[in-house]
């Protein structure tokens, strides 16, 4: 039986999501961790050390809000894997799908959401069309090439969780909770829903065995919380 355990990545800056914030964190870079976010990954990886020896297998995507997440849950252990880098997790186009998002829509929250939400539904009931070009003028992937991209990493992951193995994939909301929608068949029009509701940092764990991936938490986020509000946040 091996384990794969899923770490969304901890709170990014503004320019992660498409927005320019002349007001943003920008100590790790544009689109990095905010220094709440590294906090996150450091708790999220003491957390699991608490309930671990270790990992045999360390990946994330290629964005650095999930490279350094991956690398600040590493930290809390003494003998860790050399981390690696899987595109195949990395996020849908943020950019692409909110459009143009103000500094005030973005620290708003419910607005940028809900045209974040628009994006998504206009997406996913387009299916196979011809992606229109991204932001940085590459083409975009279409909602069922983003449903093949995290297949395929998930498959990849499974063959490395062989017996015994234990995994840590860093990734983001939306590409964490579409493996877990194609594995309990949710409706692809309900996955947004899903990514809605994960915390940055939050750890979701599967077992594969013999009869396949079963989920058995999924958004785990109480080491982030306490009654001072903790360090818990959406975005």
């Amino acid at each position: 039986m091996g384990v794969i355990y899923l770490v969304r990545h901890g709170q990014a800056n503004a320019l992660a999501y498409g927005v320019s914030d002349d007001s943003a964190d920008l100590r790790n870079g544009p689109g990095g961790l905010t220094a709440t976010g590294d906090t996150q990954a450091a708790i999220s990886g003491s957390f699991l050390a608490g309930q671990i020896d270790g990992f045999t297998d360390a990946v994330s995507g290629d964005l650095a809000r999930q490279s350094q997440t991956l690398r600040g849950v590493l930290g809390a252990f003494d003998a860790r894997p050399e981390a690696r880098i899987d595109t195949g997790w990395n996020e849908y186009s943020l950019p692409a799908l909110v459009g143009h998002a103000s500094p005030e829509m973005f620290r708003d929250g419910r607005n940028y959401q809900q045209q974040l939400d628009k994006g998504l539904a206009a997406w996913i009931a387009a299916g196979d069309h011809e992606p229109e070009p991204g932001p940085d003028g590459g083409p975009a992937e279409s909602y069922p090439q983003f449903q093949a991209r995290v297949h395929d990493a998930a498959k990849r992951a499974v063959e490395r969780a062989g017996s015994g193995q234990t995994v840590l994939i860093v990734s983001s909301a939306g590409t964490i909770t579409q493996w877990i929608a194609q594995l309990w068949g949710i409706p692809d029009e309900q996955w947004p829903a899903m990514a809605r509701t994960m915390v940055n940092a939050s750890i979701t764990k599967l077992i594969v065995g013999r009869q396949g991936v079963s989920v058995v938490s999924f958004n785990e986020h109480g080491h982030l919380s306490d009654r001072s509000g903790g360090v818990a946040t959406f975005r």
